[in-house]
């Protein structure tokens, strides 16, 4: 028959249209396990250098895959979508209401502040209160340094009063070339002083209920300092039990540059406290 006979098995030439395949080899799969040889093909012949036609694919091209699944906000529905929306509205109304007002709280007077001050501070107090200025701080200008001096019973039971030890010196030398300063050597001291200054009024009278509580602090310090220091040891012979102290501040302006004209006082002036009693649980600590 024919080479382009319908009927024939012959194989076609480059050029000629495939015919279609009949519907039973349509939905078979590419991979099959049988391999697609045709009657005269090299394979079926016998001859291994021979290269086998290709054959075009016949299955079905694989469909889409689906979407990936929408998570988040996106998985909700439209109402709970507005109702996500605005939630979030109102906790970014509120924060930057909240910024504001603690800006306007800690910046200094303003137009806004003296019409709004107290709306403001209702708002600050008493949850939110700042105790620090943002804006062109008041420094310190003045040198306040504490002192301290102790009556020490020797072995032999009289007592010896001490000299004035400048503790807050010994915290200067000590952070004096240290890149990496102890917490205490920075703040322990001042903060203790601090606080007394603030439950106490001029008189060294207790103001309110922490007023006894910054007293024993600013004692413990004192005589845990005194049992450390060498001179103290030194001077009683390290036999001594530390049995009162007294505390005093001394305090300096500092002196303007020289370029300024402004005049102050270097003289030094002192806030001397009165002699407290150390009870023993403490004294223990203490020079012996």
């Amino acid at each position: 028959m024919d080479a382009y006979d319908e009927g024939s098995n012959a194989r076609h030439g480059p050029d000629a249209p495939r015919r279609p395949a009949p519907p039973a080899q349509r939905g078979a799969p590419v991979d099959s396990a049988e391999p697609d040889v045709r009657p005269g093909s090299p394979e079926q012949d016998g001859h291994p250098g021979s290269e086998p036609e290709p054959v075009a694919s016949l299955a079905m091209p694989e469909p889409y895959p689906p979407g990936e699944p929408r998570t988040g906000i996106a998985a909700l529905s439209p109402r709970y979508q507005v109702g996500v929306a605005l939630a979030l509205a109102v906790v970014a109304i509120g924060v930057c209401v909240h910024i504001g007002m603690t800006f306007l709280h800690v910046a200094p007077a303003n137009t806004v502040t003296r019409a709004h001050g107290e709306a403001v501070d209702d708002w600050i107090y008493p949850e939110f209160e700042q105790n620090w200025k943002l804006f062109a701080p008041n420094p310190l200008q003045q040198n306040i340094s504490i002192q301290v001096r102790a009556g020490v019973r020797g072995p032999d039971g009289m007592t010896l009063t001490t000299g004035w030890y400048d503790l807050s010196a010994e915290d200067g030398r000590a952070i004096d070339g240290n890149l990496l300063p102890s917490h205490t050597q920075q703040n322990e001291l001042r903060r203790a002083w601090d606080f007394f200054v603030a439950t106490h009024d001029s008189e060294n009278r207790p103001v309110g209920l922490r007023g006894s509580l910054s007293e024993s602090y600013l004692r413990r310090i004192m005589v845990l300092r005194l049992d450390r220091d060498d001179a103290v040891r030194a001077a009683t012979g390290g036999s001594g039990v530390i049995e009162r102290v007294q505390v005093r501040s001394r305090t300096s302006n500092v002196p303007p540059p020289e370029w300024s004209r402004e005049k102050v006082s270097t003289t030094p002036s002192y806030r001397e406290l009165p002699w407290w009693r150390v009870p023993q649980d403490e004294a223990r600590g203490g020079v012996r």
